[in-house]
């Protein structure tokens, strides 16, 4: 049986909720789990003691991506064939993980995948998108002034495609996703330079590149979505920052691969 494993990265999240989804986590008995506290202290240190669970503290908060890094690393060394990177407000009923690690044992070109996410009403969290354009970053947070705000979101989110469809979509959300560790291997973990924000679409963006960045909405995962950059000014800086690094990166105006990768994906609904 290979070997699974996943990360979670805290900084002083509940940790009733956390400690739910580690509970779930577990019920996988191949699965390792990495908690990595970037919390100035280690108080929550205590609730995950087990053989499956290694805890780390991580109080320089090198940010999300970093932190997943070490447990990647970590995985990586104890044989882990496929890693799940998992956010700390996640809630999940049912068998997940299973499914998942079925569809990419059978499909060795995938490098990411990731499931259906719904808010906790039941709603869905249109979270694959297209490759953005900087201008379509800022516009999706103009909606109250864009008179065709409905048009442009449907397009950038893939809202028009039906949400029971496997696809491939070159970027997915960071908040629950598998990944093949040999694809990551080849490609790299996330870029450091991220602290937060915009570091999942670097990584799909480069996973994609080479391998399929599938949404798979045959399991869902339930995400506590906050949309803190909305609401703190501290966080909209860090998101803007992010997107800056993104797009000096990649390219802000002049980027003929983004043209290409987001036709070739629309393409696929076409047919």
């Amino acid at each position: 049986m290979e070997k699974i494993s996943a990360s979670i990265v805290t900084y002083q999240n509940d940790i009733v909720v956390l400690i739910k989804v580690v509970a779930k986590l577990l019920e996988k008995e191949n699965l390792i789990l990495y908690v990595i506290d970037n919390s100035p202290t280690n108080e929550i240190e205590r609730a995950f003691v087990g053989e499956r669970v290694t805890y780390m503290h991580n109080p320089s908060n090198p940010g999300f991506g970093a932190a997943h890094n070490l447990a990647i690393t970590k995985a990586t060394a104890a044989g882990s064939s496929f890693h799940f990177i998992i956010n700390p407000d996640i809630h999940i009923n049912g068998d997940v993980i299973g499914p998942m690690v079925c569809y990419m044992q059978n499909h060795p070109d995938v490098g990411m995948l990731m499931p259906q996410i719904l808010n906790e009403d039941g709603s869905i969290q249109y979270l694959p998108k297209l490759l953005p354009t900087p201008f379509w970053i800022f516009r999706r947070k103009l909606k109250k002034f864009d008179l065709n705000h409905a048009s442009f979101i449907n397009k950038y989110e893939l809202r028009d495609i039906s949400q029971d469809k496997i696809y491939n979509a070159p970027i997915l959300s960071g908040c629950f996703t598998l990944l093949n560790l040999v694809a990551v291997n080849e490609i790299g973990g996330y870029d450091d330079k991220f602290f937060m924000y915009f570091e999942d679409f670097d990584l799909s963006r480069r996973m994609h590149k080479k391998y399929k960045t599938i949404y798979y909405p045959e399991v869902t995962v339930y995400h506590g979505y906050e949309g803190g950059a909305n609401k703190n000014a501290r966080l909209f800086k860090i998101f803007v920052a992010s997107a800056i690094t993104y797009f000096n990166k990649w390219g802000w105006i002049f980027d003929s691969e983004r043209r290409l990768i987001n036709k070739k994906t629309l393409e696929q609904f076409e047919k």
